[in-house]
């Protein structure tokens, strides 16, 4: 899955709206916000990352808490402010996935991981609104619904997304 990833990040372009990306949310610098089925996320800065890579071409957005619970959202064919489909159709690449992870203390090798992703077919699913890059701060909004396509296939609505995050370049 990675690899197919990271070569759909190379290879691939996607499309972007022409508005101006949203108001970036209010959430705390360096960290990524979100509601899950309605229940509250919110990464650690430590954990976070908004990576600037392929030339500027593509944005990767990192972020995990400290329950082990983890967002993962790239935007392919990326410039700058705006917004972003994620699905839509076969030439839009963006993409976002929000995984679970139930440790185990007793028996750490019992451990679990749920993925939700989208998009899961060629429907739009959700969105990203990129509102603010600096040198050293990517800032936006994000929603989409993701499906566990390879477990129970289950559906995850991911709501009122936000982030502030630390910018790094590749």
């Amino acid at each position: 899955m990675l690899l197919f990833m990271l070569t759909s990040i190379i290879t691939l372009t996607s499309c972007k709206s022409d508005d101006d990306g949203g108001d970036g949310g209010n959430t705390p610098s360096g960290t990524l916000t979100a509601r899950v089925d309605g229940t509250s996320f919110q990464s650690l800065d430590i954990s976070s990352s908004a990576t600037v890579a392929n030339n500027g071409q593509t944005l990767i957005i990192i972020a995990s808490s400290s329950d082990a619970n983890a967002f993962a959202i790239t935007i392919v064919g990326y410039s700058g402010p705006g917004t972003y489909p994620i699905g839509g159709g076969a030439n839009i690449f963006n993409s976002a996935s929000y995984t679970e992870t139930n440790v185990d203390i007793n028996n750490p090798q019992n451990s679990t991981s749920e993925i939700w992703q989208a998009p899961y077919d060629d429907t739009q699913v959700g969105e990203i609104n990129i509102s603010e890059e600096t040198e050293t701060k990517v800032i936006g909004t994000f929603n989409f619904t993701g499906k566990n396509v390879n477990g129970d296939q289950s559906t995850k609505n991911i709501t009122d997304g936000a982030f502030d995050l630390n910018k790094q370049t590749s």
